[in-house]
């Protein structure tokens, strides 16, 4: 049994709370983005999170030469450790110079930009991403996706662009009886496999690691690994946000023991072998075919896009995005694309959603705001900002 570790870093751009009388003498970003609330929550991730996490898995990684990880950290993660904490950025690299660990594909932005009518921001997104990650541990095969987002469609774009394997979600609606502890092609596309997340095991640790509730808790590495021998199939694609470590499950949860005798108690179960995602896609074949005629994500209980399209507010500012692309790219103005693309943020219209019950507690955990609605409003202002500031520079 392949078992393939990914973790997802991002932390989002946030905005400013903004005025429509804001002062025009500042740049756009200076206007719309918050860089003291950013560098204040980077910082505190940072402590609770990513630099403990990374020096143990340093550690974890020069103690067990067959373990292997996996990361996706996005571009407006990578600049906003250039802008506050440069040295996060080191402690990734010292991860990736010990060969062992993979950095993966997706958007810079963390965006929407595979929903576009036109893909081709979506493929400036991905090769952007391509360069600097380039830049942390080499050129990986396989892609992901903000949020997972999956559909044959994204499937095909992705196989364009050279990739040999795409994660995504493993929801009994696209798989059936079938079981998403192996490999699958996707319908019309011959030259890329699906990489699918047991969610349940995902989960497991990610949401449920520190729930008193449930019905296994506490959870122990040793009966994590033994879960992990005893499945079925070729592989088992673990995949959750770095966060987990420190930051959702706090230390004193026990969360960083865990991860400390993981590899040790799977190293007890020989049938056992850590992969990273281009080492999966390599070695394992495709058992199947998956038609996924619709987009799917990993979010919420629908795992579709109606976490940031699933109501008015969110489709229209969605709209107002993709409406500027063509005046934004021909004014050729660097700093209106810049902050044009990091409003694509997917967070931003996420913030956005009006759900009910566990899955807008979720939602309302992560947002800045007090509410949707003033979620809707602030981010609505700054649409209308950036739009009036294209006409302004079309006119000039």
């Amino acid at each position: 049994m392949k078992a393939c570790f990914y973790f997802q870093v991002h932390q989002p751009l946030r905005l400013k709370r903004f005025s429509i009388f804001e002062s025009h003498e500042q740049s756009v970003r200076e206007r719309y983005f918050d860089n003291g609330l950013n560098r204040q929550i980077l910082e505190k991730v940072a402590k609770k999170c990513y630099l403990p996490t990374n020096a143990l898995m340093l550690e974890l990684l020069e103690k067990h030469p067959g373990m292997r990880v996996s990361y996706s950290l996005t571009g407006v993660f990578m600049e906003q450790c250039k802008m506050f904490a440069p040295y996060l950025l080191d402690s990734f690299a010292a991860l990736a110079k010990t060969g062992r660990v993979e950095f993966l594909s997706e958007t810079y932005y963390h965006s929407l930009a595979a929903l576009f009518p036109s893909k081709d921001e979506f493929v400036e997104q991905v090769k952007l991403h391509q360069r600097e990650v380039e830049k942390l541990g080499g050129k990986t095969s396989v892609f992901r996706n903000t949020e997972a987002m999956f559909s044959n469609e994204i499937a095909y774009l992705a196989q364009r662009m050279g990739y040999e394997g795409i994660l995504t979600e493993g929801i009994e609606h696209v798989l059936g009886w079938r079981s998403p502890n192996y490999l699958y092609s996707v319908k019309s596309c011959e030259g890329i496999k699906a990489m699918l997340r047991n969610y349940k095991l995902s989960d497991d640790i990610g949401y449920r690691f520190s729930a008193k509730w449930w019905s296994e808790y506490p959870l122990t590495a040793d009966k994590y690994a033994k879960w992990l021998s005893s499945l079925e199939g070729d592989c088992v694609n673990v995949f959750m946000d770095y966060e987990t470590f420190g930051e959702h499950h706090w230390e004193d949860t026990g969360i960083f023991e865990f991860l400390r005798a993981l590899p040790g108690e799977m190293g007890k179960h020989p049938n056992l072998e850590f992969v990273t995602p281009s080492m999966l896609v390599k070695s394992a074949g495709a058992v199947g075919e998956i038609d996924v005629p619709h987009v799917i994500s990993w979010a919420d209980m629908e795992r579709d896009t109606s976490a940031w399209l699933g109501n008015e507010m969110q489709r229209e500012c969605f709209g107002i995005l993709q409406e500027l692309e063509a005046p934004i790219k021909e004014l050729k103005d660097g700093e209106l694309l810049s902050a044009w693309r990091m409003l694509q943020n997917s967070d931003h219209l996420y913030y956005l959603c009006t759900k009910s019950l566990s899955d807008q507690d979720v939602h309302n955990y992560f947002s800045p705001y007090d509410s949707p609605f003033d979620a809707y409003v602030n981010f609505r202002n700054i649409l209308e900002d950036l739009r009036g500031e294209v006409k302004a520079r079309q006119k000039a």
